[in-house]
């Protein structure tokens, strides 16, 4: 009996084996060769496996879908002398192709680690994350082959009634389109929910160390119109953190103010609209419209702002500051990019365009300088709120917008019309009077003037929520070209479909590096911006590298952002 069972298991197994593609597991190697390559960031062992299972059930799709157009376009077949030979060459050519690029795996992602100032590591893990491509690799042709093997079933019932190519390509498509409906309407459309619930659920966490405000014209106290309890977790951080009149006056040496702070969570009141609504009422009730410098920032996907931006902007007004925001989602940036990324333009345009309306009726001599922030999603969201038409009797003072997500519309006109000697990654943009580019090292101070209205961009060419584009799996990137960013691996190389995975599988880790690289940004670089945008009186070049150097333990923390 045991022998019975382990013959036919054996047989079965290598049926299964015999089933595959030649050709399709010669390319489905060189897919998986080329997902060990480095991209901009570096990757821990599991999701290399994950990355390297997707790139070879892909790539051995595409070897069989080759076979298919082949026979299909009815092509002749070599001889099977040739055929024979033809495979030898190709097992011992693949072989050792996948042998030197195992074996280069960690050397390539210390080529990232190093220029991110991360210690190297030892290994790469390459039997672990072999294993892990392995499981994933077999369950993504499993499910595959499950569907072809329903459009074969089709496409013989349809022989009966058409000819066998019209069968064929009808079948096709047929799975293409029940494929596609599955995995956008079921599976995606689930995993979008589970995930929504999740994060409304750590959304409503409430943070002990964050106690409601006690001063009448804080945003949240007991006379605010925005409840405490309804702003949400982020929104929380965003009104009980940031500096104190007193923190600001002992470290300036000035008087200052109490910086104000209003921000409107996605469960205090219904619709974009309604937010934007009680948002501009809570600025009018704790005098918003009296400071000097007044912010609409448009947040993450979570409703996160960045502290390195805006305590930084506070310090350098000593205070005399208002920054307003409203939450539109729950799911972090990179989720809401893919699922709904107009969310965050919907709700900055109706924040901004209360604001704006009531700014414009105010004295141009007595009232604050409006200025537009955001960060990653908060960025493409802000950017076309200020519609130059609609503002350009009456424009406003200028924008900080750092990690601009690839579908910022704005943000690529600009790219794309940029100074033909300037690099994609760190562009110049005509005269440069209205719109600059900032990273790691401050570019804004280039000698030549500033118009009336300042914008200021500040990416690295290391973030993938900057640099990803579905034009990945077919066409090489210009940041690819020499000379590329100073954080991006010499050892980059762009490989068709495999290089669009990687960056892909960069997203969700966008923030799983040191602040400084990725879509993590330095205050020191938020300090360059502001300083630049908004002109703070007062501060001297050393005063400046003292506040630098207040926020510096924040760039050197090992802990990131974890709302992208």
């Amino acid at each position: 009996m045991f022998h019975r069972t382990a013959a036919q298991l054996k047989s079965w197994t290598q049926s299964y084996w015999d089933s595959f593609s030649f050709v399709g597991l010669v390319i489905a190697t060189l897919f998986f060769c080329g997902s060990v390559t480095p991209s901009l960031l570096p990757r821990p062992y599991f999701v290399q496996g994950v990355l390297s299972g997707f790139s070879l059930a892909i790539g051995y799709g595409v070897g069989v879908f080759l076979v298919w157009m082949w026979t299909f376009l009815e092509l002749p077949h070599p001889g099977e002398a040739s055929a024979k030979r033809s495979k030898l060459i190709s097992v011992v050519a693949t072989s050792l192709v996948f042998v030197f690029y195992i074996w280069r795996a960690t050397e390539w992602q210390n080529s990232i680690r190093e220029l991110m100032e991360l210690p190297p590591v030892e290994s790469a893990d390459p039997f672990r994350f072999f294993l892990i491509a392995i499981i994933v690799a077999c369950v993504l042709v499993a499910i595959a082959r499950i569907l072809i093997y329903g459009g074969r079933r089709l496409s013989n019932a349809l022989q009966r009634f058409v000819p066998r190519r019209i069968a064929i390509t009808v079948s096709t498509l047929v799975v293409f389109i029940v494929a596609l409906f599955i995995g956008n309407g079921v599976i995606a459309r689930g995993l979008l929910n589970v995930a929504d619930r999740f994060f409304l659920k750590a959304d409503l966490l409430i943070d002990d160390n964050i106690e409601r405000p006690t001063r009448a014209l804080a945003c949240g106290s007991e006379e605010s119109l925005v409840e405490w309890e309804l702003i949400g977790r982020r929104g929380k951080d965003f009104i009980g953190g940031g500096p104190t009149r007193e923190e600001i006056s002992k470290f300036t040496g000035d008087e200052a103010i109490h910086p104000i702070r209003v921000c409107v969570g996605m469960r205090s009141v219904d619709g974009e609209n309604g937010r934007a609504e009680l948002a501009f009422e809570e600025l009018k009730r704790v005098g918003a419209f009296d400071r000097k410098v007044l912010i609409v920032a448009t947040p993450t996907g979570t409703g996160w702002l960045d502290e390195g931006a805006v305590d930084t902007i506070e310090y350098l007004h000593r205070g005399d500051t208002a920054i307003v925001s409203a939450q539109y989602s729950y799911l972090p940036s990179w989720i809401t990019i893919l699922v709904d990324p107009s969310r965050s333009r919907r709700s900055a345009t109706a924040l901004f365009d209360k604001v704006y309306a009531h700014w414009t009726t105010l004295p141009r001599e007595t009232r604050p300088r409006l200025y537009l922030f955001g960060l990653s999603l908060g960025s493409f969201g802000c950017e076309d709120a200020a519609d130059l038409l609609e503002t350009f009797q009456d424009p406003i003072n200028g924008a900080v917008l750092s990690g601009p997500p690839f579908p910022s519309h704005q943000w690529q006109t600009i790219v794309a019309s940029r100074n033909p000697y300037s690099p994609i990654w760190m562009p110049t943009f005509r005269d440069e009077s209205m719109v600059r580019f900032t990273s790691q090292k401050n570019m804004l101070n280039t000698g030549k003037p500033w118009g009336p209205i300042r914008n200021v961009y500040i990416q690295h060419a290391s973030d993938p929520m900057v640099w990803f584009s579905p034009s990945l799996a077919w066409h090489r990137p210009q940041w690819l070209t020499e000379p590329r960013g100073p954080d991006v691996s010499p050892a980059l190389r762009w490989y068709p479909i495999v290089t669009f995975l990687q960056i892909a599988f960069d997203l969700p880790m966008a923030t799983s590096v040191p602040i400084g690289y990725g879509h993590n940004y330095s205050p020191s670089n938020y300090i360059d911006a502001w300083v630049a945008v908004t002109e703070p009186d007062g501060w001297s070049s050393d005063e400046l590298t003292r506040l630098k150097e207040k926020f510096q333990p924040a760039v050197d923390d090992d802990e990131v952002a974890d709302d992208d």
